[in-house]
């Protein structure tokens, strides 16, 4: 085994393999354990949100692109937000992914973005999430 490995217990077969991995490994081995990872679906109505995000709302009276957006939205859900220098000598932003949210994670982070657009008059564009705002209405 290398030193970073990741398994998903999707089958029997993969279970057995994680037991022999434990087994194996040496002391001091840090062990994680996730949900389920997001599903394509959630991270279709979350770029969705974001887009009508982007196109509708001011945050600190500037406009922001819909990965500004996303950052933002991750900061609040508790996600620690940290900037390494480019070598240009310009601070970036790093660790901001929404790929590796579990589907709860996804789903407090969804669930945050629409409470944040019916607090701003946002329109949204998915007739799901439309039915949802008028179903709240």
């Amino acid at each position: 085994m290398t030193d970073r490995a990741q398994i998903v217990l999707s089958n029997p077969g993969m279970r057995q393999k994680a037991h022999r991995w434990i087994e194996q490994a040496p002391p001091h081995t840090r062990l994680d354990f996730k949900g389920p990872q997001r599903t394509v679906e959630q991270s279709d109505r979350m770029w969705a949100m974001l887009t009508d995000i982007a196109t509708q709302a001011t945050l600190n009276g500037r406009k922001w692109t819909t990965d500004q957006w996303k950052v933002i939205f991750l900061h609040e859900l508790g996600r620690e937000a940290q900037f390494i220098p480019s070598l240009d000598g310009k601070f970036i932003p790093y660790g901001q992914s929404s790929s590796d949210l579990s589907i709860k994670e996804m789903s407090d982070l969804i669930e945050s973005m629409f409470a944040f657009g019916a607090e701003h008059g946002i329109q949204w564009n998915d007739p799901k999430m439309r039915e949802s705002q008028e179903q709240g209405s």
